[in-house]
């Protein structure tokens, strides 16, 4: 007992248990969400392109939104959705949305049902959720010979050809826009076929990850615009006006980032402190 009092701070921070450590983490990103802390974030020229892509587009135009994600990447890609939807259906953009990752298709057509709700928008006529097909390559290049070929119904078993919104909807050519939301290698394969072969306007939102691997796009102008990570959905949120959970999400992210940096500091401290009296000791004897 005696021994144990006489610890310095140091040592009793190398034997901290972790699970007290993920508190105190869970604890410092909660507090910014709950209170919503939060303000808006300027825009770069990416996120600037991809919100100028989508406001070319005018009423009885197309938009294809791909649902290329799933849950672990919902945190970052959902917030960038909800603020592109919301400007399509302000714009009365018809919004035919798709995807190549069936798990994360749930979630695209959850937040399509609850932004078209917000705008009094009518499904099969101001949008339509096409659904999954598998072999995400030939999907691709299928629908730009014939959109019917491979998306014969939607995802309830509705033939295309029964809605207002798909009646006349054939191909690449019938697409104002596509905006993918991306968490994976899909967005080269879009690129490669959808752009390269059918000359189709796209733009993308993808993980903070993922962003770099875009950028070659971007710069060579075969997309037109590129919305990276958290800190991109706040700054689409700040240009459309509507702050959303990008915006409430982006301090917590602050906060989690500047208390992990503060802990490797005082491990590093810890460390350097300890092994120097445990050498002083080791002198000593």
């Amino acid at each position: 007992m005696e021994e144990r009092g006489k610890r310095s701070f140091w040592e009793v921070m190398d034997d901290i248990d972790r699970r007290i450590i993920f508190v105190i983490l869970g604890v410092v990103v909660a507090i910014p969400l709950l209170i919503s802390v939060g303000s808006e974030i300027p825009p770069t020229a990416p996120v600037i392109s991809a919100h100028e892509s989508v406001e070319t587009l005018e009423a009885g135009d197309y938009l294809m939104v791909s649902i290329d994600f799933d849950a672990t990447s919902a945190p970052e890609l959902m917030p960038m959705l909800h603020s592109v939807l919301r400007q399509a259906f302000e714009k009365e953009v018809k919004v035919v949305m798709l995807g190549h990752i069936a798990i994360g298709l749930p979630l695209g057509h959850a937040a399509l049902e609850q932004i078209a709700a917000e705008y009094d928008a009518e499904y099969g006529v101001d949008y339509v959720d096409l659904g999954y097909r598998p072999g995400y390559i030939a999907v691709m290049i299928a629908m730009g010979r014939e959109i019917e070929d491979i998306f014969g119904t939607d995802y309830q078993g509705t033939p295309i050809r029964e809605m207002p919104i798909t009646k006349d909807l054939h191909s690449y050519s019938d697409i104002d826009l596509l905006f993918g939301f991306e968490h994976g290698a899909v967005i080269d394969y879009w690129v490669r076929y959808a752009q390269a072969r059918f000359d189709q306007r796209m733009t993308f939102g993808t993980t903070a990850v993922m962003a770099p691997d875009a950028y070659p796009y971007l710069q060579s102008g075969q997309i037109e615009g590129l919305v990276g990570g958290l800190k991109g959905a706040a700054e689409y949120e700040t240009l459309i006006g509507q702050p959303g959970l990008g915006t409430r999400g982006m301090p917590a992210q602050e906060w989690g980032h500047l208390l992990v940096i503060g802990f490797i500091v005082m491990g590093n401290l810890g460390y350097f402190f300890t092994r120097r009296k445990r050498k002083a000791a080791g002198g000593a004897a």
